[in-house]
C-alpha cells in the first residue's frame, strides 16, 4: 500500500519561512517524480514544484520561483519545500505527489498539510 504522509505546515507570519515534508512508502522512491502542488477554496489545485528522480529536471511555478525550493533524500523516502519570504498569497493547502509514467501511469497523493500566512 502506497502512503505519502506529509508534515510541517501550519501557520506563519508574513515573510517567514515554513518547511514541509512529504514521507513515502510502499513504492520504489527513488523512481518516481516528486511534485508539490496548492489548492485553495473555489480554484484548481496548482503545481509549484517538481524535481525529477535523479534531481536533473527541477521546476518552479513563477509566483514561487526564488523564494521555494524543492529537494529530495532518496536515503529518507522524503520530499521536501522550502518556503522562505512566505506571503498571504501562499495561503493554501498543499499536497505532495509522487508520478511516473512507465511501465504505467501511476500517480499518489499525500493528505494535504494546511499552511496559512497571516499575522
Amino acid at each position: 500500500q502506497v502512503q505519502l504522509v506529509e508534515s510541517g505546515g501550519g501557520l506563519v507570519q508574513p515573510g517567514g519561512p515554513l518547511r514541509l515534508s512529504c514521507t513515502v512508502s510502499g513504492l520504489f522512491f527513488r523512481a518516481y517524480d516528486m511534485n508539490w502542488y496548492r489548492q485553495v477554496p473555489g480554484k484548481e489545485r496548482e503545481l509549484v514544484a517538481h524535481m525529477s528522480p535523479d534531481d536533473d529536471d527541477i521546476w518552479y511555478l513563477v509566483a514561487v520561483k526564488g523564494r521555494f525550493t524543492i529537494s529530495r533524500d532518496n536515503a529518507k523516502n522524503t520530499a521536501y519545500l522550502q518556503m522562505n519570504s512566505l506571503k498571504s498569497e501562499d495561503t493554501a493547502v498543499y499536497f505532495c505527489n509522487s508520478w511516473r509514467g512507465r511501465p504505467a501511469v501511476e500517480d499518489y497523493w499525500g493528505q494535504g498539510a494546511r499552511v496559512t500566512v497571516s499575522s
